[in-house]
């Protein structure tokens, strides 16, 4: 319950979060913090197993790095989920039947608001800015995590389907993040 308190009393920026802690355990964390806030947190750990960077990501992580790093990669990562939370130029897009306010950083459906995370946002603001690109995997990491690692590339799967299950009629036959077979993913609904 500290980290929690520490979090609300400092409300800091980016949330740098080790899976291992004593008492309550990361991912716990990770989770109470996505429940009231869409700030960007990175998940520190010495677990390797796709199993935990997957469980992780999908309780609300933005992005995974595994020990040993090296601290000008984490500095990297840091720097890029920070620029990426901050707000753009003021314009409004649509993306199928979704309103994205870029300036408000928020997305609505029939004047309703939806909640993504930052990453989620960044995400589909990518898809929605280039409607007719597709987009590899490799090439979302690099604009929208801002590195670029192949090995990484089960991240953009994982958060592809996290933001589908929050703004897709049907997330297993969306028309709004669509899968290009092979290739990548694209914005539908245009």
């Amino acid at each position: 319950d500290k980290a929690i308190d520490a979090f609300r009393d400092s409300k800091p920026d980016v949330v740098l979060l080790d899976v291992m802690l004593p008492g309550k355990d990361g991912i716990e964390i990770c989770r109470q913090i996505r429940a009231e806030s869409g700030v960007p947190i990175i998940m520190l750990t010495a677990r390797t197993d796709t199993v935990d960077v997957v469980l992780a990501l999908e309780t609300g992580a933005d992005d995974y790095v595994m020990k040993p790093f090296k601290a000008k990669e984490l500095v990297a990562r840091i720097r890029a989920r920070i620029r990426r939370f901050e707000p753009e130029t003021v314009e409004m897009l649509n993306i199928g039947d979704l309103v994205i306010d870029v300036a408000g950083h928020s997305v609505r459906r029939d004047g309703v608001g939806i909640m993504l995370t930052p990453l989620e946002f960044d995400l589909l603001l990518c898809l929605a800015k280039s409607p007719r690109q597709v987009f590899s995997r490799e090439a979302l990491l690099e604009q929208v995590w801002g590195y670029k690692h192949a090995a990484d590339t089960r991240l953009v799967n994982v958060h592809v389907q996290r933001l589908r299950s929050k703004i897709e009629h049907d997330p297993e036959a969306p028309d709004i993040v669509v899968t290009v077979r092979g290739v990548g993913y694209k914005a539908g609904g245009v």
